[in-house]
């Protein structure tokens, strides 16, 4: 209650005194609180019931008005004094004493405030950051401490400035102190920083205080040789005897000192208060983006930031139920890291699991926003991180598993990061991971070497449906990705060489000549070795469905290239009028798609064309032709179940042909050739999309002639999948419906 009284009558007095300039008044509220570690006995009553909080209060306001008052840039003479008499060193030596009790706090808000509202730079003076740079060693220590709140705004407008100018983040790289974090030499001030310091102005008295300021005598020295001797003994006296109350570090070790600042985010990142948490990360965003190479090449091989993103992924990985349903992981609300805050009590359509997924994809989402900000060199080695650590070590494994419903699951998760992914260059490891790096030509005999793609890829032929729909689903979304390895790696590596083509060189007199709806020199789909399993019992008397419209001279056949019209008739014309109920039901003929391929082709192209892919294809004089082929085994997957199609449920056929479709819209002409071109001069054994779906086609012929009523039956199933008509029973219609 005294105090109190004190702090009032103070301010009283300070009203009704003249006003003094700036200097003697800022020198004023600066002895005032050296008077009080002179004076004082009582080391244990709160900092809040004495006036320092008051006077650092009033020395910001003066040097805030100082700057206002004078020309930009200009030092004003309070700032020459808290510059010259090292104040923000003496402050630091108060703060990690923490004495009084809560000076800590009140030194962290100084700091904050005075970064904050000096508008000229103060960071560059040695002063001044090298001060800063000790408290942020303070900062993270201990978890859930009091002045966790004041720490990250302390840690955080530090990050800003350095955001500013991005050049003062050399500062902030202690290599003098990292050899003696090396050799396990205690965080503690040096006799060569602090020998021939200034020190505090001060009047009178005695002080007690907590550790650690045994080196503080030396840097009170030089201003004090300015004051009378025994002040000079008082003062030494009083700061040798502060003591700091070890306390336990936060578990999160640091390797060295060299980038102290990110080691302190780090600790805070784990604060049990997620305001906090999220205010570390955010500074680590900042960090992450400067563009200083020493600075990233430190973050990455100097602090604990790889193993941090990593080792809280796989914890949040392996904190998932081993069992989700795969639709609550794909439909789960977009997860920003920032705004993971989730009440199970009021989420309505929660699911066992929900929180822990929620976490994982937060934290999964600042992971890719991080690599996306970070400096490039610090973004390819937090990458490489994520997937040496998490990808290979963690999620390999579950993806590698035989239980069904293991692989469900981690395919789902596999699923939602790929398509929750956004940074280049985590996209590119992650590319890496699920296909491996291989570019060359597949063979038959190798195309398990890279384990994980050949198992994902079988699963796309799985056993279960559940299993190859998620898997298919995957690849699809894969697919749209910007990354030119993804598609080269699937399929084009294996047409390169277009070795799927017979090369037949035309006679001058057959060029542009179309025989029965082939290209002269053809191999007619009857007699490729393909079709030679098909009985005369098994194929129609009438294929007039299987002709194209003939060449006209006005609509030639130019580069090798098959124009489109004849492309998209080919294929309208492999399945006959009877077998079609599009035209029976209004707005569901082909027609509809063209506005949503045209726009979807659109969008490839305009990602395609930074891979600056060849406008037509490579010349046949410069292939290897004599080389066999193989489709690969991406490909020789789906066409098997496309060939499969009419014995499939319809849930796998529309994932079938929806990869298929967005593999046709890359605008690569050897895409174009192999699965769009039906004119194609086929290799011997070689099949194509449009040979598969010949095959199809010819077996549907075989199987409609044996259902009575087949147009009305195929009309009400076609309603019944667009919800037109309600579901019943519907007799006489064989298994492969």
């Amino acid at each position: 209650m005294f105090s109190k009284f004190t702090s009032i009558l103070q301010h009283a007095v300070e009203a009704l005194a003249p006003s003094l300039p700036l200097q003697e008044d800022f020198v004023y509220h600066w002895k005032a609180i050296t008077h009080y570690y002179i004076e004082t006995s009582d080391d244990k009553a709160p900092v809040t019931d004495t006036n320092i909080p008051s006077h650092l209060e009033q020395m910001l306001d003066i040097l805030v008005q100082e700057e206002n008052e004078r020309e930009s840039g200009e030092t004003g003479p309070c700032m020459e004094y808290l510059l010259h008499h090292k104040i923000l060193e003496t402050l630091y030596t108060l703060g990690k004493a923490d004495c009084p009790p809560g000076m800590k706090q009140q030194v962290l808000v100084f700091y904050t405030k005075l970064l904050g509202r000096i508008r000229q730079p103060l960071l560059p003076h040695i002063n001044v950051h090298r001060p800063v740079q000790k408290l942020i060693q303070l900062c993270g220590e201990v978890l859930a401490t009091p002045t966790e709140n004041e720490e990250i705004q302390f840690l955080c407008i530090v990050c800003a400035k350095l955001k500013q100018d991005p050049y003062l983040v050399n500062f902030f790289l202690e290599n003098k102190l990292k050899s003696l974090a090396s050799k396990g030499v205690p965080n503690v001030i040096s006799e060569d920083t602090l020998k021939g310091q200034d020190s505090l102005s001060t009047d009178t008295g005695q002080s007690r205080q907590p550790e650690e300021l045994s080196g503080a005598a030396g840097m009170e020295q030089a201003e004090l040789e300015d004051e009378s001797p025994h002040h000079m003994d008082d003062l030494s006296t009083s700061l040798d005897n502060l003591t700091v109350t070890s306390l336990p570090e936060a578990s999160v070790v640091r390797p060295n000192q060299d980038y102290n600042l990110v080691n302190s985010l780090l600790n805070l990142t784990r604060s049990p208060d997620g305001r906090i948490a999220v205010k570390a990360c955010e500074g680590l965003m900042l960090l992450v983006s400067l563009p200083e190479p020493a600075a990233a090449k430190c973050l990455t091989q100097s602090t604990c930031l790889c193993e941090l993103l990593t080792d809280r992924l796989a914890s949040l990985y392996k904190a998932l139920p081993q069992s989700v349903d795969p639709l609550d992981i794909e439909t789960v609300e977009a997860v920003n890291w920032g705004l993971d805050s989730y009440s199970h009590k009021e989420d309505a359509s929660a699911f066992p699991g929900k929180r822990a997924l929620i976490s994982f994809l937060s934290w999964f989402d600042y992971c890719d926003q991080l690599i996306k900000e970070a400096q490039k060199t610090a973004a390819v080695a937090l990458a490489k991180a994520v997937h040496e650590r998490f990808f290979i070590g963690v999620m390999e494994p579950q993806l590698m598993q035989t239980s069904e419903m293991g692989i469900l699951t981690s395919t789902a998760l596999l699923h939602r990061i790929v398509r929750q992914v956004t940074s280049d260059v985590l996209l590119q490891e992650m590319v890496f991971f699920i296909l491996g790096e291989q570019r060359e030509p597949e063979t038959l005999a190798e195309i398990s070497r890279h384990p994980l793609r050949h198992r994902l890829i079988e699963h796309c032929d799985h056993i279960s449906d559940e299993i190859s729909i998620m898997t298919l689903r995957m690849f699809e979304h894969l697919l749209q990705k910007p990354n030119e390895h993804i598609l080269y790696n699937l399929v084009l590596r294996n047409l390169e060489e277009r070795n799927y083509t017979e090369y037949k060189p035309l006679c001058p007199e057959d060029k542009d000549v179309v025989e029965n709806g082939l290209i002269a020199g053809a191999v007619d789909l009857e007699e490729d070795p393909l079709f030679t399993d098909i009985s005369p019992d098994n194929t129609l008397s009438n294929q007039e469905w299987l002709s194209s419209p003939p060449t006209t001279p006005d609509h030639p056949k130019n580069d090798g290239k098959t124009e489109v019209h004849k492309i998209v008739n080919s294929f309208l014309c492999l399945v006959p009028d009877e077998a079609k109920s599009s035209y029976h039901v209004e707005g569901t003929g082909y027609d509809t798609y063209l506005r949503d391929a045209h726009r979807q082709f659109r969008d490839y192209c305009a990602i395609c064309l930074r891979w600056e892919w060849p406008g037509s294809p490579k010349a046949l004089e410069k292939c290897n032709l004599e080389a066999a082929f193989f489709e690969g085994h991406f490909l020789k997957v789906l066409f098997d179940r496309m060939g499969r199609i009419l014995d499939q449920p319809y849930d796998v056929n529309l994932q079938v042909t929806s990869v298929l479709s967005r593999l046709s819209l890359f605008p690569h002409p050897h895409v174009h050739e192999y699965l769009l071109d039906p004119y194609v001069n086929l290799a011997s054994g070689c099949r194509s999309l449009f040979s598969v779906i010949v095959r199809v086609v010819g077996d549907l012929m075989v199987r409609i002639q044996r259902i009575q009523d087949f147009t009305p039956k195929l009309l009400l199933v076609r309603k019944r999948l667009l919800g037109l008509e309600p579901e019943g029973p519907m007799q006489s219609v064989p298994s492969w419906w």
